[in-house]
Parts: C-alpha cells; sequence; structure tokens
C-alpha cells in the first residue's frame, strides 16, 4: 500500500504540521519530504528532512514526488512587507507548482483562503486570487484549491488580532452559515489528505464549507 512520496511546504505551520502528522500515519505514503529553513523536532523513519533556501530550492533534491502539498503562508507583519508577503504566498507556491509539473507530479494541493479573487481590492485576498488564476495557468495533472475562512487552531506563534476574531468565532459559529464559519486546522489537513489521495484530474476548488462536512 505504501508506495506514494509526498512532499509537505510549510510543515512547520498550523495546517502543515497537522497534515504533516497525518501523511506520516498514512499507509499510502513511504516517504515524506519537508523541505524547511530550520530543522524540526520530528523525529520519524518515514520523514526526509531538506533543509533549503526558498529562494533557490534544490529541485533535484525534491522531486520526483506523487503529491505536493504547499500550506505556505505568512502575514504582512511577519513578512515585513507586502513584496516579502508576495515571496511567500505566491512566488514560492508558485515555484513549486512549476517543479511539480516538470516533475510529473500527479496531484498539487494548496491552501489558499475563502472570499479570494484576482480582482479584489484587498490585498491579501488578491494576491492569493492571483495565485489561483496562476496555478490553473500551470495546467498540472490535478490541482486541489483548499479555501479555508477564519483557523482555529494553537499557533507557535502569537496573533492578537487572530487570537480575538477566534474567540469571537467560536462564540457565534452557530449563527454563521458553513461557507464563512471558522474552521479548525485538523479539518482543513484531514480534507487535503483524503481530497489528495482519491483526486480526479484537472483543477477543483474546495470550499470552507465543502471542508466542514469531513467527519
Amino acid at each position: 500500500m505504501a508506495d506514494k512520496t509526498a512532499l509537505v511546504l510549510g510543515s512547520s505551520g498550523l495546517v502543515g504540521s497537522e497534515l504533516l502528522t497525518l501523511c506520516l500515519k498514512s499507509d499510502y505514503y513511504k516517504k515524506v519530504i519537508t523541505p524547511v529553513r530550520t530543522p524540526l523536532p520530528i523525529h520519524d523513519d518515514k520523514r526526509e528532512e531538506i533543509i533549503i533556501d526558498f529562494e533557490m530550492p534544490p529541485w533535484e533534491d525534491l522531486f520526483p514526488v506523487d503529491h505536493v502539498y504547499c500550506c505556505l503562508g505568512t502575514t504582512i507583519k511577519k513578512a515585513g512587507s507586502k513584496s516579502n508577503f508576495i515571496k511567500v504566498d505566491h512566488d514560492y507556491p508558485l515555484a513549486f507548482a512549476g517543479a511539480a509539473k516538470k516533475w510529473n507530479s500527479s496531484v498539487f494541493s494548496v491552501i489558499t483562503a475563502a472570499g479570494v479573487s484576482a480582482n479584489s481590492k484587498i490585498f491579501y485576498n488578491r494576491v492569493k486570487g492571483e495565485l489561483e488564476s496562476n496555478l490553473k495557468l500551470i495546467s498540472l495533472n490535478s490541482t486541489l484549491i483548499f479555501q479555508p475562512s477564519l483557523l482555529l487552531g494553537n499557533r507557535n506563534e502569537f496573533r492578537y488580532r487572530e487570537k480575538i476574531l477566534s474567540g469571537i468565532a467560536k462564540a457565534t459559529s452557530w449563527l454563521t452559515p458553513s461557507s464563512y464559519r471558522a474552521i479548525h486546522c485538523k479539518k482543513v489537513a484531514k480534507s487535503m489528505i483524503d481530497q489528495t489521495l482519491y483526486a480526479k484530474s484537472g483543477f477543483s476548488i474546495i470550499s470552507n464549507k465543502e471542508m466542514h462536512k469531513i467527519g
């Protein structure tokens, strides 16, 4: 059963760390590659950690792989500038998608966000929307776009505004339609791996509402 290889980008993040755990437990994967800037305190025989410079990835050391999971993401505050934000949330994912195309990976799964659009006046939504549009142009074997609303879970870093919004979202979740209701990172990660393992060819968008249906 375990005959596939996965590459997980953003494996130290909120969704990425949950996804990495699921991939390591999955009977479908014989190897899980995690490109990172700094080592992670995770020890598993199935996991292969590669320290990289995202500006100049060692493509031959990372590929070929069957499935690419992209959970890269940052904030403008953490990135330090809009240009750095664009690098992390648009340029790096697109570069890895291009590599996945070159090495004929069967599925490229990536997180964007609910309500994004390349024509949005909101900077964050526009960058994420532009990523979706450009991924569609690459025409990979199978591209899965996951669009969660506000993510719930315990981050390694403290984000005051997000903490406040999470508290409000939990208190009012019964009033909020599932299309916009805050969603736990574990549910997003499970949706990503479930959809990827049985992905069809082409370009697909998995909405926040669809991810809420995951058990």
